[in-house]
């Protein structure tokens, strides 16, 4: 415990935030060793996804001494990889959090005092449209300051490579050995004025990048589709999209848009939702209470940011929420259906990438639909890259990615998951079903009897604290070493352990913590580590073919249980 205490007392030496040192020092002086201990007893982790913590003092949490040490560690790294400085810039963006402004002022400070040319976008900007501008403007890196979905009192800091993906391995150990290597916040050279002072090397994002932006999702669009009759209602969840999404769907025709008022304006408090992520259970409350008073067809969600997208649609008994594999699906075959003469306008062969916990039906319809199709570890870093390496081998054109988790990606515009672009088109297929007749729960319906009817249920196991990270652990040593032979009553009749054999794949599906189990009936399971939360995760994934007399909910219920069977009977085996 002395020794917590002499890493607060010398963080609070090298902290150059007068608020977040007397903070720590208060700390100090009440004797609440817990929870110093929890501040001061390691460094927030830099990984793939960069930083995400909680905002207050201390090395384990978000803070301005915590950016600074991280932007001087990039900076660090792009001077050693370019030879010094390159002349292609880093751009930087945030959200709309209360903390993101002195993160991101303090992020371009860095930056610009150690010689690095910088673009910044003005106001607060959607996590897609960073992604998108680092590409465009051929730059260097990108940084993004957002908490995306996570709860008020979170911030982070995600970083691009210069192909306007997230980065990956070895990149993000490259820049995290880089970080640690900083000398103390107070020490670190800060620009005072950072948008003032360097002249034409620190300049705001052209608007040019937000007309290109749109100009190339107009391109993959089909205008007929429209029918400006189509009543939606949208809500940014607090954060960043509504000044977007309203100019997007205007420019598309959608003349009937009706904001949630509530939340259209970007306020980093939430103050209608604690926890701002359209899957969480009541998050769309306040849309759907609106689209019920309106008589809406289609109900639209972005999450702060505007990287992620939730959708409901009105049913037979009421507003449905459609998960994020449903939309996937829908998506897929609305994309590939719309390409002309089944293939894109440059001829190569269409290519969809889902991550490997999302659903197998996707690729049965890209199959169908004539386009290759790919799986990829979890995290859109991965749908990404994978599609940058099979669009360099020249045969392949990106369509459609997506993850479970409501992350889509329309095309090629970027290199991300995008809310903005996967709403537009949501909205263009919600206008196709209606003016032929149809609903959207009707389309899917047609997919299922196609395809089978494909349910996804995920389960969760916490265990909290160094003691349950090495209970998680032993249990997937366990699993892979002795998987059951049966689960659910059904037969166990394959397993691959993702952590052998990455040597025969491809980088986008190499070494992981994640263990698959096939089920004679067809049933999927997959078991891995939460990468950001003491968790074991579970994922089912059980079909069963639909006719047109079935009943779609109770097939549904049915799978349900018999996954919730699997899940149970894998947790008994594995002692969680």
């Amino acid at each position: 415990m002395d020794n917590v205490v002499e890493r607060a007392r010398a963080w609070i030496l090298g902290d150059p935030d007068p608020r977040t040192r007397a903070e720590l020092g208060a700390l100090l002086d009440s004797g609440d060793r817990a929870e110093l201990a929890d501040r001061m007893d390691g460094t927030l982790a830099f990984g793939t996804a960069g930083l995400r913590g909680i905002v207050e003092a201390g090395s384990n949490r978000m803070n301005r001494a915590m950016v600074i040490r991280t932007t001087r560690g990039l900076a660090d790294f792009l001077l050693a990889r370019h030879g010094g400085a390159p002349t292609a810039p880093v751009v930087v963006g945030r959200d709309a959090r209360p903390s993101s402004s002195d993160f991101m002022r303090d992020t371009v400070g860095v930056l610009s005092a150690a010689g690095l040319a910088v673009r910044f976008w003005e106001e607060e900007a959607p996590t897609p449209l960073v992604a998108y501008a680092v590409r465009v403007l051929g730059a260097c890196a990108g940084v993004m300051v957002t908490a995306s979905h996570n709860p008020p009192r979170d911030n982070g800091y995600k970083v691009y490579d210069a192909n306007g993906a997230q980065i990956i391995p070895p990149v993000d150990a490259a820049i995290s050995a880089a970080i640690d290597r900083v000398d103390a916040a107070a020490d670190v050279p800060l620009a005072d004025a950072p948008y003032q002072e360097a002249g034409e090397r620190v300049a705001p994002v052209p608007p040019e990048v937000w007309h290109g932006y749109r100009r190339q999702l107009a391109r993959l669009r089909l205008p007929a589709t429209v029918d400006p009759g189509l009543r939606i209602v949208y809500t940014p969840m607090h954060g960043v999209g509504w000044r977007y999404m309203s100019e997007l769907l205007a420019e598309a025709g959608y003349l009937d848009v009706h904001p949630v008022d509530e939340q259209a304006q970007p306020d980093g408090h939430f103050p209608t939702l604690p926890f701002p992520n359209p899957e969480e259970p009541g998050a769309m409350d306040l849309a759907l209470a609106l689209a019920r008073g309106i008589d809406a067809d289609l109900v639209l969600a972005n999450d702060p940011d505007a990287d992620r997208l939730g959708v409901a649609v009105p049913g037979v008994n009421g507003w449905v929420s459609l998960t994020g594999n449903q939309v996937g699906v829908l998506l897929t075959d609305y994309i590939l259906s719309h390409l002309p003469d089944g293939g894109p306008t440059d001829e190569r062969q269409p290519l969809i990438i889902n991550t490997i916990v999302s659903s197998p039906m996707a690729g049965l319809v890209a199959t169908a639909r004539g386009a290759r199709f790919e799986t990829t570890l979890t995290g859109f870093k991965w749908i990404m890259n994978a599609a940058l390496d099979i669009e360099a081998e020249g045969g392949n054109a990106l369509a459609f990615g997506f993850e479970e988790a409501l992350g889509h990606a329309v095309g090629g515009v970027v290199y991300d998951k995008d809310g903005l672009s996967a709403a537009l088109f949501m909205a263009d297929l919600a206008s196709e079903c209606r003016r032929q007749g149809e609903t959207v729960l009707d389309r899917l319906e047609a997919l299922y009897r196609r395809f089978g009817l494909w349910v996804s249920v995920q389960r969760s196991i916490r265990r909290p604290g160094s003691a349950g990270a090495s209970e998680i652990a032993g249990a997937m040593r366990r699993l892979a070493e002795d998987p059951p032979d049966r689960l659910g009553g059904v037969a166990v009749v394959g397993m691959t352990d993702y952590l052998t054999g990455a040597e025969r794949r491809p980088r986008w599906l190499g070494a992981a913590s994640l263990v698959e189990l096939r089920l004679q009936d067809r049933t999927r399971v997959l078991v891995r580590p939460s990468g950001t939360e003491p968790k074991l995760k579970m994922y089912v994934d059980s079909t069963r073919p639909f006719s047109g007399s079935d009943d779609p909910s109770g097939i549904e219920r049915d799978l349900e249980v018999q996954a919730g069977a699997v899940a149970s009977d894998l947790a008994g085996h594995i002692g969680l």
